[in-house]
């Protein structure tokens, strides 16, 4: 893949809107997550931290969450501190949260009874200043709220990330509606590849990036979250060809 073409009126232009979202100030860091066919294609070579991100499941998984909250626990994992967890039903499974790195003794949980509720634990959260990242499930996120959201972690730091889940699929429409977060991101859990043996293997999941500042959306297969939070690059999906490793995903 040839390198994108740099046009200096380009960057000023990016560098204009940057400002209007709130993008300015000092470079962000990043948090690479270790698999080169992804993180080549992410801006500064990882996700971007002290930042909003959004995540939500693909088919059934918009209303159960489970593949969602398995890759936003495995980012988590992957960064020093305790993780605030706000929720509106109490149904976060911890031993699979677990599995993707991110230990019990690590998790602050937050019962809330609504979307607003959780809105307003998460942007405390942001604030306080002393949390690696904080995780919400959240319906609805409007662009003011998204925008409150992704300053409050700038200010602090602390990355934030909006797991989307909804009561019905219908409701998942709101997904395609503007933010602030940096990026949206998409994740579905896909067939696991067959084994020698009888037996279930690593999880795999189909994980799209729809929306990032300055990028291109894009999907890869990748497999689960392992016990330190690292996605996996299947074998068969490193050995097979570009377009089938990192499509670009348009529409």
């Amino acid at each position: 893949m040839s390198a994108p073409f740099s046009d200096p009126a380009l960057a000023a232009l990016r560098h204009r809107i940057a400002a209007i979202e709130g993008g300015h100030g000092p470079p962000l860091a990043v948090l690479p997550f270790g698999v080169s066919e992804l993180d080549c294609r992410l801006t500064k070579g990882g996700l971007a931290l002290g930042c909003l991100h959004e995540v939500a499941g693909g088919g059934n998984g918009a209303v159960d969450g489970a593949a969602a909250a398995c890759f936003a626990a495995g980012i988590a994992a992957r960064l020093p501190g305790q993780v605030l967890w706000c929720v509106t039903q109490a149904d976060l499974f911890a031993p699979g949260v677990e599995q993707s790195g991110l230990s019990p003794d690590r998790v602050i949980h937050v019962e809330a009874g609504d979307d607003t509720a959780v809105l307003a634990c998460m942007e405390e959260g942001l604030r306080h200043g002393g949390l690696a990242a904080v995780v919400a499930d959240v319906a609805r996120l409007s662009m003011t709220a998204s925008r409150r959201l992704h300053l409050a972690a700038k200010s602090t730091g602390t990355t934030g990330i909006a797991l989307r889940r909804w009561r019905h699929h219908a409701e998942a429409a709101d997904f395609g509606q503007p933010t602030a977060a940096m990026t949206r991101w998409r994740v579905s859990a896909i067939p696991s590849a067959p084994l020698p043996v009888q037996g279930v293997g690593r999880a795999r999941w189909l994980v799209e990036l729809l929306r990032a500042r300055a990028g291109e959306s894009f999907d890869i297969e990748l497999e689960a979250c392992d016990g330190t939070g690292h996605l996996g690059l299947p074998a068969d999906v490193a050995g097979g060809s570009a377009a089938t490793a990192g499509r670009l995903a348009f529409g």
